[in-house]
């Protein structure tokens, strides 16, 4: 064990001992509580306690079926469905941030501990389901050498992928199942340090724009702002030439982007900042305007200022966007998706938000798939559970969802990157049972 890790087993003990409870609060919805600040030497936390899942499987609604139709994979974070069917699945680990502090380390141990131990897959994995039975038999790697790719977006017969340090194109037709050559670079993205690497990506319904979330390369600026330049924005890029510019500012880490269907809306899931108690701040689902401005580093849901910030804004603070709908705090929301009727009355209108799980709150939150219900193109009511039992009431932790695919057939595609899973959940239909088919890892 390294000197550091010894120091970590020396003093955590210690250090965690005054941390306080998480009191309840309804940190969801339009009109959140947002409870007082709370300090201290380190956050209260609890960690996922990885196990497999054996025979065990998510929990889904009654009338809905689950099927893992793909194992083994490489750290699973974002899917898309091709227009025949076929799936791709992005698979990749980055990040580069050095620790400033003692409490780095301590909280970067502790994380490592609830995190699949595989390496990253810097690929994109195809998955092909020929019968159309819901079993995926045909896998193949549609393309390596990858650097950490995550999001991914389809404008006719281009292939768009983002990677940690760079959006890039590949050709791509229809049945393909491996790249035609290497990609070309569209443009370079931010990833200088990289605190938080994961680059999301949606493409606008008329193909002639990209958006790609780029998260902050800190929680509150302790690295300085000349290191969040760039950072905390959603960019728009011009799809034929790469030509960027900002078009959202102000959201520390916008992990997932989809657009409303049917309109020209952008909508983000964001994870906020940390350190300010097990109930604050909430993560959140928003529309995203264009020259808007949502508050990071300055302040949080709207004009509440976050005094360690320094120097302050008050410009900045009185411009700040209130987010539309908290989804609670440190739930770690890392993806998103619009519905639609195919996937029963009880879930047509609204989006699906795939839950990582919190690391920071001494009663875990989080760690599942959750659906938001819209009326009127805003979100209404409570957040309802659709996908749980990655966290067992036994405490152990047997996967974590990340992104979440709405395949317009009718079923919810759902990377798992705990257990390197891909999860199918789809209305039941009286077929014939389905089958686990794991192919070898190329």
């Amino acid at each position: 064990m390294n000197r550091a890790l010894l120091l970590t087993a020396a003093i955590l003990p210690a250090l965690l001992a005054g941390c306080g409870g998480n009191p309840p609060a309804q940190d969801y919805g339009e009109q959140p509580t947002l409870p007082d600040r709370e300090r201290g030497l380190l956050p209260s936390m609890d960690i996922a306690n990885p196990v497999q899942w054996g025979d065990q499987r998510p929990t889904v609604p009654e009338g809905y079926s689950i099927t893992p139709i793909a194992t083994g994979l490489k750290i699973p974070r974002q899917t898309i469905v091709l227009p025949n069917g076929d799936i791709l699945v992005a698979e990749g680990k980055g990040g580069n941030a050095p620790k400033l502090t003692p409490k780095d380390f301590i909280a970067g141990y502790i994380k490592s501990k609830g995190v699949s131990s595989v390496e990253g897959g810097d690929r994109l994995t195809l998955l092909r389901d020929a019968d159309g039975d819901g079993n995926y038999e045909g896998r193949t790697v549609f393309a390596d050498g990858l650097n950490a790719p995550y999001g991914l977006a389809l404008v006719g017969s281009d292939l768009y992928v983002a990677n940690q340090d760079s959006l890039v194109r590949f050709d791509y037709a229809p049945g393909q199942t491996r790249a035609s050559g290497p990609p070309e670079l569209v443009t370079q993205l931010p990833s200088v340090i990289n605190h938080h690497w994961t680059k999301a990506l949606t493409a606008s319904p008329d193909g002639r724009y990209l958006y790609v979330g780029i998260g902050s390369n800190s929680n509150i600026t302790e690295r300085g702002m000349i290191a969040e330049v760039d950072r905390a924005v959603v960019w728009e890029v011009d799809a034929e030439t790469g030509a960027h510019r900002p078009y959202a500012t102000g959201l520390r880490n916008p992990t997932a982007l989809a657009f409303r269907p049917g309109t020209n809306e952008l909508w983000a899931v964001v994870n906020e900042r940390d350190e300010l108690g097990p109930n604050l701040v909430p993560d959140y689902l928003t529309s995203v305007r264009e020259g808007g401005f949502y508050g990071w580093p300055y302040s949080y849901w709207g004009s509440n200022v976050d005094p360690r910030v320094r120097p302050q804004d008050p410009q900045k603070v009185a411009a700040a966007i209130r987010p539309d709908y908290a989804l609670g705090s440190h739930v770690a929301a890392l993806g998103v998706d619009f519905s639609s009727p195919a996937m029963g009355s009880s879930f047509a209108e609204g989006v699906f938000v795939g839950e990582h799980g919190s690391w920071n709150r001494s009663e875990p939150v989080g760690y599942k798939v959750v659906f938001v219900p819209f009326r009127g193109g805003r979100p209404a009511g409570v957040p309802i559970d659709f996908l749980t039992g990655f966290m067992g009431e036994d405490g152990k932790t047997r996967g974590r969802p990340v992104g979440v695919t709405v395949d317009p057939r009718g079923a919810l595609i759902v990377a798992d990157d705990l257990s390197n899973t891909i999860w199918r959940v789809a209305p039941s239909r009286p077929t014939t049972p389905a089958r686990l088919v794991v192919q070898p890892v190329e």
